[in-house]
């Protein structure tokens, strides 16, 4: 079942953009949509050279290569030019083009990748938007054609209901990362002063990392699986939670539709053994990479099972499963099935996948602000 777009916008944009047309292979579709998504992210990363101070994240900006940025941001300005040529040559409707072209021309008349950085590094607020495009970009690249060539629904489109919504989910995460980081840590950095555990963290800490990096994994997840289990059953808390499970079309995209109010709350306590026990920073680098990882190949829209490991690590099948309509309220776990089978809540039926997503009869409404605002209204 092929589900409709979902706000106005996606309507306007579907029908701006010719997507009723054919999206075969060499229809110019693949080669349109590909201009303009890179097209974006060449137009953004002149931006941010022309404002690191404010739009760089600055943990990251330390590690940047100048050069090797410069030469991505020339070579990405190229290649959404290159289709969106392509796009004016093979396609009746030129919409994809001639977006593409647009963006392509803006970022090269802002300067391009030859744009000067300038001004002091006062390490004040600052946004993400260099951390929401490499992002974007990495997980675009890889996760669109691995879901085109292994879909587990094969008449999902690329561009699928509520894609537009959960880009606006993506983006405010990843640019405000400076104020959900400070909201996030600070309870759990307050906690970890007080209770002063300084010898219990060294017995920690004196630990390899792989087996830190596996200690932590199980007790954030043994806090996870509970504040996620609290956020299903309590009602107040499963209004902001119920944002998530709007999902009606799962892809690598789909993880991100998060209220700010479940963000803040889950992560706040699910950092607290991390903080509280005093587990090494490689370590705590090593489970951020792998929570990042997990999130996003739990919700693929990719049918592969890994069998040998269903029982021990969460797979997309299990997590699938979660936010199925019937059964609700089952597999809560992030990284551990077992805790699920623990505690009576494990659901993973022979080989099958759930028919159908989201909640029952869809009562969550779509578009950011609205959903934004979904939890707050008296219901």
């Amino acid at each position: 079942m092929t589900i409709p777009p979902s706000t106005p916008f996606e309507r306007w944009l579907a029908r701006r953009l010719g997507d009723a047309e054919s999206q075969h292979l060499g229809s110019g579709w693949i080669s349109g949509v590909l201009g303009v998504f890179l097209g974006a992210m060449a137009l953004g990363a002149v931006i941010v050279l022309h404002f690191p101070d404010l739009l760089t994240s600055a943990d990251l900006r330390a590690r940047y290569s100048v050069p090797v940025m410069r030469a991505l941001i020339e070579f990405v300005i190229g290649v959404a030019f290159l289709c969106g040529c392509l796009n004016l040559l093979l396609r009746r409707s030129k919409a994809l083009g001639l977006t593409a072209l647009a963006l392509t021309l803006a970022a090269v008349a802002l300067g391009g990748a030859d744009v000067e950085i300038r001004g002091e590094f006062d390490g004040g607020i600052h946004f993400g938007l260099d951390w929401f495009l490499l992002n974007l970009l990495v997980f675009a690249v890889v996760f669109v054609p691995l879901e085109r060539a292994f879909a587990l629904r094969p008449g999902q489109r690329v561009l699928r209901a509520g894609w537009a919504t959960d880009v606006a989910y993506f983006f405010v995460n990843h640019v405000g990362i400076q104020l959900l980081t400070f909201l996030s840590l600070w309870p759990a950095m307050t906690l970890a002063r007080a209770l002063g555990m300084d010898e219990v963290s060294a017995i920690v800490r004196s630990q390899p990392v792989w087996l830190q990096v596996l200690e932590l994994m199980v007790a954030a997840d043994l806090v996870q699986y509970w504040v996620h289990r609290a956020l299903h059953r309590v009602p107040a808390l499963w209004r902001f939670h119920a944002i998530h499970h709007s999902i009606r079309e799962m892809d690598w995209l789909a993880g991100s539709r998060l209220h700010l109010v479940d963000v803040v709350v889950t992560r706040a306590l699910v950092v607290l053994p991390a903080f509280v026990l005093g587990f090494a920073e490689p370590a705590l680098y090593a489970w951020l990479v792998i929570i990042a990882l997990h999130g996003v190949l739990n919700h693929v829209n990719m049918r592969f099972r890994l069998r040998p490991i269903e029982d021990i690590v969460v797979t997309p099948r299990f997590h699938h499963w979660h936010h199925a309509v019937s059964p609700p309220d089952r597999n809560f776990a992030v990284h551990f099935p077992w805790l699920d089978r623990l505690f009576g809540t494990f659901h993973l039926p022979g080989k099958d996948w759930p028919e159908e997503l989201g909640i029952r009869g869809h009562p969550v409404p779509a578009g950011f602000g609205a959903q934004f605002a979904y939890p707050l209204r008296r219901h």
